[in-house]
């Protein structure tokens, strides 16, 4: 079974980078079939994909968090973090890792890591 595990700290000040990593089991972050996703959920609003890793090649961000997001693998581990620069109060969330098909539609998404809370301080 594919699992997904998010790991990384729970607070972050403003202006720093937030670094995420999520584990991968049961799949390969280099097969072809598959994308895998970030996606972070602020307190009351809707999910936001962040970005993407393909095949640990190729990357792919959501253009409102382009300039401030870059994704990374690294194959030898199963892994592929998120780095979020310059983060604010506005970039408290819920972060979590999946599983994607390449398209737009998170319900879609499967499976997905358990989450983690990050929250910005002033």
């Amino acid at each position: 079974q594919v699992q997904l595990q998010e790991s990384g700290p729970g607070l972050v000040k403003s202006s720093q980078t937030l670094s995420l990593t999520c584990t991968v089991s049961g799949d390969s972050i280099t097969t072809t079939n598959y994308y895998w996703s970030w996606i972070r959920q602020p307190p009351g609003k809707a999910p936001e994909w962040i970005g993407a890793s393909h095949y640990a090649g190729n990357y792919y961000y959501n253009p409102s968090l382009h300039s401030r997001t870059s994704i990374s693998s690294d194959t030898s581990k199963n892994q592929f973090s998120l780095q979020l620069s310059a983060v604010t109060p506005e970039d408290t969330a819920i972060d979590y890792c999946a599983r994607s098909d390449g398209g737009n539609r998170l319900d879609f998404f499967a499976p997905w890591g358990q989450g983690t809370k990050v929250t910005v301080s002033s």
